[in-house]
């Protein structure tokens, strides 16, 4: 179910409250959760794990020793922000350099993003950022640390789901649009809907306007599956409290009784799929109830014993599937850099 778009208020410096139970961002929450808990098998969508709390507890994951993803990524951009900022305004034959204006989808708190900023910032002088996410609350503490660290930047927020509507895309005359769907997103979408997902994004873009899109590789040589299993299942706990923060936002937003603790935080890698799966697994058989709301009746959902909730996916990448995705979507690739352990892979496209 789409989230509508709404402007965010660029002087917030608070958090957004809660969806309200007439909003259209509730009736999204228990229509999601509705359809994923009446299905076979039981699922609940990624983008639910989003609400203040899960943001800050993802905010900590990123700074895990066993989450590789995020400090490696931004070490890519730490290199090489310059040269893509660069290479994403490079002009066409005799015309001059195209002014890049940055539209982030599932921008988050904006961390890694602010390198890029600045990198934009140092090669024209000012940039428009237009962050899209369906979180209000991460939308406002990136609009505050931008506001606060990167001078030169006009920030445009958005709240949209951009899986499943037109993207509020603000296009300023005689600019180029630079899209980054960073931190290895599109990873979480099953290989059909991430290819709907890019050209759903396509659909909005002119010829000559980039992608900057982030990549986790699959297992190798440098990369073994036990490094991977614990970037999704650390030592701390961290990750299966994000996991079972969605359970606390469901009572919260829904009037649930989950009880969180009763379900147990599993990351498996599914080599036939290329993914990393993460669950929720019933430690007992047991009963939930959600109140009737704007999606339906009362729903009363059974669990079996070991029955699992499938919460998210993230699917690995080789370069060639990377390259066969981008051209599916009406994308060229253009250039990539990675690590020196090809642990993650930061890719520049061009649309054709």
């Amino acid at each position: 179910m789409p989230v509508s778009s709404a402007a965010l208020d660029l002087e917030s410096q608070t958090p957004c409250p809660e969806p309200s139970p007439t909003s259209s961002v509730h009736h999204a929450i228990a229509s999601e959760v509705r359809n994923g808990l009446t299905s076979t098998p039981k699922t609940l969508t990624p983008w639910l794990f989003y609400d203040i709390d899960g943001s800050y507890l993802f905010e900590q994951i990123t700074e895990l020793p066993e989450y590789y993803l995020t400090r490696t990524e931004r070490g890519l951009f730490a290199t090489h922000a310059d040269q893509i900022i660069a290479r994403a305004a490079e002009s066409s034959g005799s015309d001059p350099a195209p002014m890049l204006t940055l539209i982030e989808l599932g921008a988050g708190t904006a961390t890694k993003t602010g390198i890029l900023l600045a990198a934009a910032v140092r090669h024209q002088s000012s940039v428009v950022y237009q962050p899209v996410d369906v979180s209000e609350s991460a939308l406002a503490a990136a609009t505050e640390n931008i506001r606060s660290n990167i001078p030169g930047v006009t920030v445009r927020c958005q709240v949209a789901d951009y899986t499943s509507e037109p993207l509020p895309l603000n296009r300023l005359p005689h600019t180029r649009t630079l899209a980054l769907y960073i931190g290895s997103s599109i990873g979480n979408f099953s290989p059909d809907d991430a290819r709907d997902v890019l050209r759903n994004l396509r659909a909005q873009l002119l010829p000559g306007d980039k992608l900057l899109l982030g990549t986790d590789l699959a297992p190798g040589i440098s990369k073994s599956v036990s490094m991977l299993e614990a970037a999704y299942d650390d030592r701390s706990g961290v990750t299966a409290a994000f996991n079972r923060n969605v359970l606390a936002r469901i009572n919260r937003d829904l009037g649930a009784n989950f009880r969180p603790e009763c379900f147990a935080h599993r990351a498996i890698w599914n080599a036939a799929e290329s993914r990393i799966e993460m669950h929720l697994v019933a430690s007992h058989a047991q009963t939930v109830t959600i109140p009737a709301n704007c999606a339906g009746p009362q729903l009363t959902v059974r669990f079996r014993e070991g029955e699992s909730i499938h919460t998210e996916n993230s699917y690995k990448f080789t370069c060639a599937r990377v390259e066969a995705l981008l051209e599916s979507a009406g994308f060229a690739m253009a250039e990539t850099w990675q690590d020196a352990a090809e642990l993650f892979a930061v890719n520049l496209a061009t649309a054709i």
